[in-house]
């Protein structure tokens, strides 16, 4: 049975994720490197974890969160759809059924706003998964003067946490921003779309989407 540690270990995915972090941040792009896939791993299998799903599909929750960036390594754009066909290539040679290679795929292929959709349970808690990982340590730009807004809004969040409740069927993104280096109204600027991929995915698992910012709750 192919596992998230099987993944972890196997040299290809090691190299698509090294490299594919090294040519976004040739493109300016913040980070993607291990502290990303491995957030997004856990934060993904966590949220099925706490929903009760079983424990097979919060395996493969967290071997997509893991493999879901690997497609940067041939290209930024549409870099959900390259993953896959990457994906699919390297789950079969690790002997992965079909079955479960098609979950893992299709939440990798649907896991960025341009054309994403929550189609199983585990591309939703992918999606929640990505979408949750805003924080400074992401900013590879040390210069504040020359932020754009993506690095500005990036770095204001000093801290977020996706917090998961089976009791209420509530999803809610917790966020703390210095209102100093970026606004409220820049976040939604950026990241409206996600927002509402989230409130989608969160739906498809049957829970509310809820946004809290410096404990004000906006969603």
């Amino acid at each position: 049975m192919v596992t998230l540690e099987t993944v972890k270990q196997d040299p290809e995915v090691d190299a698509y994720i090294r490299k594919g972090n090294e040519f976004l941040g040739a493109m300016g792009f913040t980070e993607h490197s291990y502290r990303h896939v491995n957030l997004v791993a856990n934060i993904a299998q966590n949220v099925l974890e706490r929903l009760g799903y079983d424990e097979r599909l919060v395996e493969l929750a967290g071997i997509a969160g893991y493999m879901h960036d690997i497609g940067n390594v041939i290209s930024r754009y549409d870099h959900g759809q390259s993953g896959a066909v990457l994906a699919y290539s390297i789950l079969k040679r690790l002997g992965m059924p079909p079955e479960e290679i098609a979950i893992v795929v299709s939440a990798i292929g649907n896991h960025e706003e341009q054309y994403g959709h929550a189609v199983n349970e585990v591309a939703a808690a992918l999606i929640l998964a990505d979408k949750s990982d805003v924080h400074r340590s992401r900013v590879r730009n040390r210069d504040i003067a020359t932020f754009d807004i993506h690095d500005r809004v990036n770095y204001a969040v000093e801290h977020s946490f996706l917090r998961v409740s089976e009791a209420d069927r509530s999803i809610t993104m917790e966020l703390t921003i210095d209102l100093e280096i970026s606004t409220v109204m820049e976040y939604f600027e950026i990241f409206l779309t996600r927002m509402i991929m989230c409130r989608r995915a969160a739906g498809f698992l049957d829970c509310h989407f809820g946004l809290v910012i410096n404990g004000a709750r906006l969603l």
